[in-house]
């Protein structure tokens, strides 16, 4: 069901589109690529120079290279369009300190300390955090969510509707209801 309708007139100001896609790479490994592109419905005067109606004030870029344990094992970023040429871009290479990392153990508490204030760019930084359930996503397309493996589904209790108390659990995953809440 969408949003309802809003009750007062409004005019847009502001979009902005974020994607996320998951590839499986021939070499056994999996690149999830995060893009963010901000555009003004008016022209939009910067102390950098005048933005046109729909031009991207920002447009930009992440790729991590993970293994099937959602290491990462290589990043980039780039920045294509943005306020202060010659100067936010300079930053995409410290994007690099990712490498090492584990998209679901410490990541996104990482990211914080790594870029936090000044030491990187908020919009690339941003991009970061969609990174883990986008790389769950693409792994879920490769996984049965149900198979017979023996291993609690990832999923589970990682959200309210699949807590492992919950009906959802009991009618989808029987195997892993844990019966009523305790308390």
């Amino acid at each position: 069901m969408p949003l309802p309708l809003p009750s007062v007139h409004r005019t847009r100001m502001h979009l902005r589109s974020v994607q996320l896609d998951g590839y499986k790479r021939t070499d056994g490994c999996w690149d999830i690529e995060a893009r963010l592109v901000d555009v003004k419905d008016h022209d939009y005067p910067l102390s950098s120079g005048l933005r046109k109606r729909g031009e991207a004030v920002h447009d930009m870029w992440v790729r991590v290279t993970i293994d099937h344990q959602m290491n990462i094992l290589d990043a980039i970023a780039c920045t294509d369009a943005m306020p202060y040429a010659g100067y936010c871009d300079q930053i995409a290479p410290a994007y690099a300190q990712v490498v090492g990392l584990n998209l679901f153990h410490g990541f996104r508490t990482a990211v914080k300390t790594l870029f936090r204030g000044t030491r990187g760019c908020s919009h690339l930084s941003e991009l970061l955090m969609f990174l883990p359930t986008a790389a769950l996503q693409t792994f879920a397309s490769d996984v049965r969510d149900n198979d017979d493996s023996g291993q609690k589904p990832y999923q589970l209790d990682r959200c309210h509707a699949l807590e492992s108390h919950s009906d959802a659990v009991r009618r989808f995953y029987p195997r892993w209801y844990r019966g009523q809440k305790p308390g």
